[in-house]
């Protein structure tokens, strides 16, 4: 679970709830229905996934925690990075509570 990008999940999960959304067919309350529980879901899974984050938090030290680097365009060195801290970890838990 070290590796895990779980920062990036939490950033893409809406987009895919989305993408799912996006995909519903049939009649309008079919949809509507369908729709409001993909949405639902998603965003249970993204405060789920903000109060793990929350849990694994060690507060103990000032460093960013559950790092992602990722070289994404090595030729013009361009890098994927991110990082969570102290203060961005209480942002996270209050936007996905939101």
């Amino acid at each position: 679970m070290d590796n895990f990008p779980v920062l990036s999940l939490l950033i893409l999960l809406p987009l895919i709830g989305a993408v799912f959304i996006l995909t519903i067919r049939g009649d309008d309350r079919v949809v509507e229905r369908n729709a409001r529980q993909v949405a639902l879901w998603t965003t249970i899974i993204n405060f789920l996934l903000s109060l793990f984050i929350w849990y694994n938090f060690d507060s103990r030290t000032s460093n960013y925690q559950f790092i992602e680097i990722v070289n994404w365009m090595p030729s013009l060195n361009i890098n994927y990075k991110m990082g969570i801290d102290g203060i961005s970890i209480m942002f996270v838990l209050l936007t996905t509570l939101l």
